[in-house]
């Protein structure tokens, strides 16, 4: 394995700088308290190009069930949330959550010919429970890797 000097270079975090690895953002930031802690986040770049995709099967399926585009939106969110789910992801996530919202919202409303995304016709409660929309937007903060001896 060999080094590319081209996209090598030296990051140093405590200065303001940061650098983007596997799909995240890192950076140092101070917290509430005052203390600094490292801070990663998933890219833009990666919550754009999910969004592309997820537009593309909105788009590709206008006319199917809502049901078949819902089996098909589920897998793709899943495996990206699952992915991102470290980190300081949450922020990110419910971005997502909300636009997808819309999106089904707006599928729905489509359908029926209705205008607006009827708020109160399709709560949010509806959409998870009776559509089976993807619900599980959680960030993981795992404890530790190992059983402490004793």
């Amino acid at each position: 394995m060999e080094i590319n000097d081209e996209k090598s270079r030296t990051v140093n975090l405590e200065r303001g700088e940061s650098f983007s690895f596997l799909g995240f953002d890192f950076r140092y930031l101070r917290s509430l308290r005052g203390a600094m802690r490292p801070h990663y986040t998933p890219k833009l770049k990666k919550r754009t190009a999910l969004l592309r995709e997820l537009k593309e099967v909105f788009r590709r399926h206008r006319s199917q069930p809502i049901g078949r585009v819902i089996s098909l939106l589920n897998p793709k969110l899943r495996g990206w949330v699952n992915y991102f789910a470290v980190g300081h992801s949450s922020e990110c996530f419910s971005y997502i959550k909300d636009w997808v919202e819309k999106k089904v919202r707006r599928q729905l409303a489509q359908a029926q010919k209705r205008k607006g995304f009827c708020w109160k016709r399709w709560n949010r409660a509806w959409l998870y429970d009776t559509l089976g929309l993807f619900n599980g937007y959680r960030v993981r903060h795992d404890g530790p890797k190992a059983a402490p001896a004793g």
